[in-house]
């Protein structure tokens, strides 16, 4: 299996389920990405790799959905947030108390 970009990725979310993610709507698409995460949190309790693995792509196909129904495109926007330096302190690395 080879490598693919976050781009290639929401691509690829489009072409198999932008139609679905119409029909289902934000709001509805949005609770599946939040079902995700709560499975993510359960795989994180149990400690199982395998399940957390599988929760984390789930998590990114259920963004990269979202990002196709507002027309965003989702490595644009990472690229201007996170410009090598934390949003918040503006250094590399992170320097934050909260984070």
């Amino acid at each position: 299996m080879s490598v693919i970009s976050i781009k290639e990725a929401q691509e690829l979310m489009k072409k198999l389920y932008l139609e679905r993610d119409k029909e289902r709507g934000q709001e509805r698409t949005f609770l599946k990405l939040v079902e995700e995460v709560g499975e993510l949190a359960e795989s994180l309790l149990l400690q199982d790799k395998e399940k957390i693995s599988e929760e984390i792509a789930d998590i990114l196909a259920w963004t990269l959905s979202i990002a196709n129904l507002l027309e965003i495109d989702a490595i644009k926007e990472f690229q201007e947030k996170y410009n090598e330096i934390c949003p918040g302190c503006s250094e590399s690395p992170c320097s934050c108390d909260s984070v």
